[in-house]
């Protein structure tokens, strides 16, 4: 395990729920390959602009190995972006290394020696391991290579581990290869002593964390990290450091497993800045995620006499990660979870130190940040002059679908508001985690009704773009009819669901009129109004399109399903005023 790279840039922190002027982008998957050159930058960098010539692929780190002869590349993405960025790597890395040249002190056994994929965002790990197992596939019959699939995308359980798929090495190739049992998933059988082999796998996010000490001691930091390590300790007789070492029949070391699963650590001294660290990989963030190492660490180092001091983020991390650990601490102090995902990440930032060695800077260390669009590119990124500034302007979108949406979210901020006011108010102490969970579902209401503002002038410019597809042709006449067609059924259905979110917001809405604390009753009349306008607002949007869908079944069915939403929303306004009137 390694420390790499402390940065301390500035920190600035951002109303909205990404950083300033950044839109998180939707499915995403990571990339993780190993190629068996660590010394020729020049063969490392033709095989890096491969995966640079993808659209919507980002190289996030490129980390080339002297010792090792080895460079591991991390790139970021969509699902199949990241599958075509990994093919063209791999394949030029074949074209480009010669394994029987090859020498290094790390297990390998090909030029393109293991490309993992890991969830992200959006994606799970059953559907990560499919897309591993096409890249496989096309690794095998398209480029011609030899290929196992290992971890979470194995073939059987025996091929699950990469220690043992990869075991013999280069060298044991030709041997394995004549082995029926070890025929590879895809590609060909025999050896090619210029490329050697590849595994492709599915494997979760590996984060590497380091908590600080209050001490200098390297014992006792490997203490507590032996305490915590999913490994443990060699079981001793008497004392548990320099007792004699307990042995089983076939006179190995018996072990005391640790308290977390999927982590491994050591103890070690940082000179830099004269403390010891807890260094952990964690292996399975899902299994044991970084606040509960956190916690565990600094409950065992209390036992031991030390404490805990701050913690350090090597690398990257999930987004949702940071999200978990604000919500877990939040509810420590029976706070309400409810908050915006710059506040959740605020407060997972202070309550594991993350600052205490250099500035944590979350649009470089979360991964989604990393790979967020570029500044001003959404509406939702820009300040409310500006957004009503280009409503106002000449183009025509933004439009009513648009503003409908950010009504909507109005709305149901307000109804969080109230939510999360209610959750601390004084008395109401035993009534936390109730206004909590109704602060949550309002946020998850205007999230998505956020994304929505920018998907219905998504959806209105893509009919524009349809429109103008050529139509010179019969061919071309039918596509460009189809693509306005289905362009237009996005338009529908995008204030269709406006209309659908904003009236689930009217839930939290009207029990915030009814149980929030009285003094901001007029707030949630005032988020009555935001909703029941969205809902009016969107469906003149969706009467409007479906004027123009020829699939009149459709367009009924549409019309149909926003007549019930409007007619249920214009019910619960009523009955939500009505309760705002009484606590006025």
């Amino acid at each position: 395990m390694s420390q790499g790279q402390r940065e301390s840039p500035s920190l600035q922190w951002s109303l909205a729920t990404t950083p300033p002027g950044a839109t998180i982008l939707g499915r995403l998957i990571e990339c993780v390959p190993n190629f068996s050159e660590g010394n020729d930058l020049s063969v490392i960098r033709q095989i890096t602009d491969e995966i640079e010539t993808v659209d919507g692929v980002k190289l996030l780190d490129v980390d080339p190995g002297k010792a090792t002869n080895r460079t591991v590349v991390t790139f970021a993405g969509p699902p199949e972006e990241v599958v075509e960025a990994a093919e063209r790597s791999v394949r030029k890395a074949s074209e480009l290394i010669d394994m029987s040249k090859h020498s290094g002190q790390h297990p390998r056994f090909g030029a393109a020696d293991v490309c993992p994929l890991v969830p992200i965002a959006g994606v799970t790990m059953e559907e990560t391991a499919e897309y591993a197992r096409e890249l496989a596939r096309r690794l095998g019959e398209e480029v011609g290579l030899t290929v196992y699939c290992y971890e979470n995308a194995a073939s059987r359980p025996e091929r699950r581990s990469l220690a043992d798929v990869r075991a013999g090495e280069y060298e044991g190739l030709t041997e394995k290869l004549a082995d029926p049992e070890w025929a590879p998933d895809f590609g060909p059988t025999e050896f090619n002593p210029r490329s050697g082999a590849t595994a492709v796998g599915a494997r979760d996010f590996l984060v590497a964390y380091n908590v600080n000490l209050n001490t200098t001691s390297t014992r006792r930091a490997n203490a507590i990290a032996f305490d915590v390590r999913e490994k443990g300790r060699m079981r001793r007789d008497g004392d548990p450091l320099t007792g004699e070492i307990v042995r089983d029949g076939a006179g190995d070391p018996e072990w005391v497993p640790g308290s977390l699963q999927s982590v491994k650590a050591i103890g070690w001294y940082i000179d830099e800045y004269g403390v010891a660290q807890i260094s952990m990989n964690l292996t399975n963030i899902s299994v044991t995620p970084v606040h509960v190492a956190f916690d565990e660490c600094a409950e065992r180092a209390r036992d031991r006499g030390v404490r805990v001091t701050g913690s350090e983020l090597v690398g990257l991390i999930p987004l949702q990660s940071m999200l978990d650990a604000g919500r877990y601490f939040l509810r420590k102090q029976r706070r309400s979870t409810g908050v915006s995902d710059s506040e959740l990440i605020k407060i997972a930032i202070r309550s594991m130190g993350l600052h205490e060695l250099s500035e944590f800077d979350p649009e470089k260390k979360i991964i989604e940040y990393v790979l967020a669009d570029e500044a001003g590119s959404k509406l939702v990124d820009r300040s409310v002059r500006e957004f009503v500034e280009e409503t106002a302007s000449e183009s025509p979108a933004p439009g009513g679908g648009s503003v409908a949406a950010a009504l909507g979210a109005l709305g149901a901020a307000l109804a969080t508001m109230v939510a999360n006011l209610s959750s601390h108010r004084r008395g109401w102490d035993d009534r936390w985690e109730e206004f909590s969970d109704w602060a949550e579902k309002g946020k998850a209401c205007y999230d998505e009704l956020l994304r929505l503002v920018d998907d219905d002038t998504d959806a209105f410019n893509a009919i524009l773009d349809a429109v103008r597809l050529p139509g010179g042709s019969e061919e071309e006449l039918t596509a460009r009819a189809a693509a306005v067609m289905a362009a237009t059924e996005r338009a529908i259905e995008v204030p269709l669901r406006v209309m659908e979110v904003s009236l689930e917001a009217m839930e939290t809405i009207r029990a915030m009129a009814d149980i929030g604390q009285e003094t901001s009753a007029s707030d949630a009349g005032v988020a009555a109004l935001c909703a029941r306008s969205a809902v009016r607002g969107a469906y003149l949007n969706v009467r409007i399109n479906t004027k123009d869908l020829s699939d009149q079944a459709a367009a009924t069915d549409y019309l149909d399903r926003g007549a019930e939403i409007e007619e249920r929303a214009s019910d619960m306004e009523n009955e939500i005023l009505g309760l705002v009137d009484k606590r006025l």
